[in-house]
């Protein structure tokens, strides 16, 4: 059993298929089919992967059932049964158009703890486009009303580009007016079909940066869970906002978390194949689960041992004094310099040579 440290296994992304009932512009993937592969794992497989997590680990990491489409997999309320069986908490992350009542209804009553849902814009036009699916929009805001109808908490994610970053604030109200939990916004790393919309979608360090303060301050309203994704940078700016705000608008508590980048420390994406990754946009194969369990793969992969490992980050990453509490996007630096520990491309901040590296340890909650 992998013991309980500070590279505790928090979430695990399972991406369940690679089949996706639309072809969204900044999708991971390249390839992108309408149904199943025989690649995929099976639900014996999938049983035993369950097994592990409950296994392997002294706390139960989150399995978060993503996609392509998760809802594509006729047995994917098997499999959330069955981990509810496991004890192993459930979370389901899809794109809300296939949720009608009587799915719902199957969602609420499978174990299922939480559902995120994508909404890449405020209305019909913004989001439609962005997912190449025409009523998608309507189709994924019905899905959340039924969840909502059912008691069953969501919350929405959002991938921030400079196609609906003059919707952010019109998105944070939508996802009040509706009931979410949670706002998780996600900002573009591009992989996949997002290597293509690079140079039209991408946002500027600056662009960056005014988001992710913008953020910060729809947080300090204090009325929704928001955590910026694949924004590790956040957590530099919430330690230089921190010691500022009064204790009644400390809300986030570092949401939760105590660092940024979280990919080999904190989370891992396993692929519809089995693959191990430290999280889904960073390409760099760490085991497969059809082959060793996913506790041997998180204690001794050397790709994982060295994202834990903040003295290793190069460039500015390496000498900025908030490295322990961001580490930067390895994901973005791995596209950009083919190292997933060169220095995060899109950060404004420039650390002085002399910083000494800012220490998470007297900032815990």
């Amino acid at each position: 059993m992998v013991p309980k440290n500070k590279n505790q296994l928090s979430l695990v992304f399972w991406e369940t298929t690679a089949a996706c009932n639309l072809e969204c512009v900044h999708c991971r993937r390249l390839e992108v089919g309408k149904e199943m592969s025989s690649k995929d794992l099976s639900f014996q497989e999938t049983c035993q992967f369950i097994d592990s997590l409950a296994q392997d680990f002294n706390h139960r990491p989150v399995l978060v059932l993503s996609g392509g489409e998760p809802l594509v997999r006729p047995d994917i309320f098997d499999i959330a049964r069955y981990a509810y069986q496991k004890d192993i908490p459930v979370a389901l992350a899809t794109n809300g158009t296939m949720i009608d009542l009587p799915l719902a209804k199957e969602i609420a009553f499978s174990g299922i703890r939480r559902v995120s849902i994508s909404l890449d814009g405020a209305n019909r036009d913004t989001h439609d486009r962005f997912r190449k699916m025409p009523g998608s929009f309507d189709k994924a805001i019905q899905g959340i009303l039924h969840l909502v109808h059912l008691d069953v908490p969501f919350q929405v994610n959002t991938t921030f580009t400079k196609h609906n970053l003059h919707e952010l604030e019109a998105i944070y109200r939508l996802a009040l007016k509706l009931g979410a939990a949670a706002l998780h916004p996600f900002l573009l790393v591009p992989v996949g079909c997002g290597m293509e919309i690079k140079e039209e979608f991408q946002l500027t360090s600056e662009e960056y940066e005014q988001t992710l303060l913008k953020i910060h301050e729809f947080s300090r309203e204090g009325k929704l869970h928001i955590r910026p994704v694949c924004a590790p940078h956040y957590f530099r700016i919430l330690a230089e906002k921190r010691s500022s705000l009064p204790k009644r608008h400390d809300t986030e508590k570092f949401n939760h978390m105590t660092k940024g980048c979280l990919a080999g420390t904190g989370i891992c994406f396993v692929s519809h194949q089995g693959e191990v990754f430290p999280c889904g946009y960073l390409p760099t194969v760490c085991g497969n689960i059809r082959e060793e369990s996913l506790g041997n793969i998180w204690e001794n992969s050397s790709i994982f041992n060295s994202l834990r490992e903040p003295d290793l980050l190069e460039g500015k990453c390496g000498i900025c004094k908030f490295k322990r509490i961001c580490s930067g996007c390895r994901a973005r630096a791995f596209e950009e310099e083919g190292d997933f520990l060169a220095e995060e491309p899109n950060c404004l901040y420039e650390p002085e040579v002399s910083n000494l590296s800012y220490s998470s340890e007297t900032h815990k909650d």
